[in-house]
């Protein structure tokens, strides 16, 4: 697919309305995206303040994210570096337990298409749940089991859960995580982001 015709996809998914009934906040398409990009960042859903900046991670889970990856702002929103295409583009709205799950007419639709624009992906950073059934679907079923198993699809993909403060708990109950995974993530973006 031509850098043009990737432009053409953006556009289009920009425009997307599909789900407009669904969308308590209305549609407002948050991805991020290029041919050049070596990293994806396959999340879930844009949460509400994402939805009002419009940037991928402008929020809490991104500075966690970012701080987790080594790396600066600017680094992270560097597209041609740096693709953040998230499981749904649009804020589902808010359950009684936090953020609804994403859309589910988003990923059939559009995923495959971005992901075949993007062939210089080196590593796919998996977050949460159902980025983790969709990307990884032979892993096991909880988010736990899938991280601990991050060696039988590291270097290519690593799943993580997700950065929110609310998940504060699971990084004390799991602190093989931070001592573990979190070196062997950032000495791989360093080398792809050179």
């Amino acid at each position: 697919m031509s850098v043009d015709t990737l432009a053409g996809l953006l556009d289009r998914v920009r425009a997307c309305d599909r789900c407009r009934a669904q969308l308590p906040h209305g549609p407002r398409p948050v991805l991020q995206a290029s041919a050049s990009a070596r990293i994806l960042i396959a999340g879930q859903a844009p949460g509400r303040r994402v939805h009002a900046s419009g940037l991928p991670f402008d929020d809490p889970s991104g500075e966690r994210l970012r701080a987790w990856m080594g790396i600066d702002r600017q680094r992270f929103y560097d597209a041609a570096r740096i693709a953040i295409v998230p499981m749904a583009f649009c804020y589902p709205g808010t359950g009684k337990n936090g953020d609804l799950p994403p859309r589910p007419e988003c990923a059939p639709a559009w995923r495959q298409p971005l992901l075949s624009a993007m062939p210089q992906i080196a590593l796919t950073l998996v977050i949460g749940r159902y980025a983790q059934a969709w990307h990884l679907p032979e892993a096991p079923v909880t988010v736990t089991e899938c991280v601990r198993a991050w060696r039988q699809v590291w270097p290519q993909q690593l799943p993580l859960p997700h950065p929110s403060p609310r998940n504060q708990r699971w990084l004390r109950r799991n602190p093989w995580f931070e001592a573990e995974v979190l070196p062997a993530l950032r000495a791989r973006v360093a080398t792809l982001m050179d």
